[in-house]
């Protein structure tokens, strides 16, 4: 299998395993055709929240296209993690991306209006983070 099938198809699995929703917004995302949100204002704002996969350990340094290293992620949390220098750990770069949501200052407007972000989400111990 091409490497570019075999990250597509682990994009895939993340995402029916995430139940459709980014590791670090928590924002409902599309994985082939912007119309399963309904309501996008234009595909240039569904880009924002196309179902990207993201290496959680990053391939220069080692990480590998496998299961437990790649995780469904929205295209703007992806890719505002990845412009930073040193982009942050994951569980760091999670907490800081869901208090900017809890804030409504992550995402456009009209992701909040079309409510595809999660009111709470609960962790893997069952208590609740926003």
């Amino acid at each position: 299998m091409s490497s570019s099938k075999r990250i597509q198809f682990l994009r895939r699995q993340a995402f029916q395993r995430q139940g459709g929703r980014c590791c670090y917004c928590g924002v409902r995302m599309w994985l082939v055709d912007p119309a399963e949100l309904g309501g996008v204002p234009s595909e240039r704002a569904a880009a924002k929240v196309k179902c990207t996969a993201e290496h959680l350990h990053p391939r220069a340094l080692g990480g590998a296209d496998a299961p437990h290293n790649i995780a469904a992620c929205c295209a703007h949390c992806n890719h505002t993690r990845h412009k930073r220098q040193r982009p942050p750990e994951p569980a760091a770069y999670r907490e800081d991306v869901r208090q900017r949501v809890a804030r409504g200052s992550w995402h456009d407007q009209w992701v909040y209006g079309l409510g595809l972000l999660a009111r709470r989400s609960r962790g893997p111990d069952g208590s609740a983070s926003t």
